[in-house]
């Protein structure tokens, strides 16, 4: 059993890795985390599987009035639409597209800025562990999964520290492996499993990312 709130995301990363690493350690895993809150968690991730980290920038599509409510996600090459809750919430297809075209920019805003210096991985036939600080309704990770799927690994694996129990069973239909580490009901947002859960910053993403070329280098906490 894991004890919750987990102390911020660089503490719920070493607890999974160790989760992972007890049984993944080794062979040909490659450690995808989805920017910005999934990266510190699964820099520790592939730190404790001596693994590569490479990453996903995924866009979650918002209802308008309701931005944290999610209709949609999308990579640069996956695009995911809730077209009962739509319809349900009669938001116009010109709301959709608009919501559309502004993660676009971003995504591509930020492909560019977290990319420079940072090659792909190349995933097919490897096992590719997917990393987020948490699941909520899981549409961010349902895109990136989707991505990678189409990249044609070997395996498909899901890890976060905390998610929703019925959402965490989604995603052992969706890939081929789910862990998730602590399954709390009721669950309302990923943040509340946390005692210290701060947004992380581009300037954050950018500087984990040049320290894997340092992968023995393991992350300061940050007060």
């Amino acid at each position: 059993m894991v004890a919750l709130p987990f102390r911020d995301r660089l503490e719920a990363g070493r607890l999974l890795g160790a989760e992972l690493a007890s049984r993944m350690a080794g062979g040909d895993a490659i450690v995808v985390a989805l920017p910005r809150g999934g990266l510190p968690v699964a820099a520790e991730v592939a730190r404790a599987l001596s693994a590569p980290l490479d990453i996903v920038v995924v866009r979650k599509l918002g209802v308008p009035w309701q931005p944290e409510l999610a209709m949609g996600a999308m990579t640069h090459s996956v695009r995911i639409l809730d077209h009962q809750l739509i319809r349900d919430l009669r938001i116009p297809d010109e709301e959709v597209q608009a919501a559309i075209e502004r993660e676009t920019q971003e995504l591509l805003r930020r492909e560019e800025l977290y990319r420079s210096g940072l090659p792909p991985q190349d995933f097919r036939d490897k096992t590719v562990i997917l990393v987020d600080d948490g699941l909520a309704t899981g549409s961010t990770m349902l895109a990136a999964a989707r991505h990678v799927r189409s990249a044609r690994p070997k395996r498909v694996v899901i890890a976060v520290p905390v998610g929703p129990p019925d959402t965490c069973r989604r995603f052992k239909r969706e890939a081929d492996e789910c862990s998730c580490l602590a399954q709390p009901e009721p669950f309302l947002a990923v943040g509340e499993w946390y005692a210290d859960f701060p947004q992380v910053s581009d300037s954050e993403v950018r500087e984990i990312l040049a320290r894997v070329a340092h992968p023995g280098r393991s992350l300061a906490h940050r007060d």
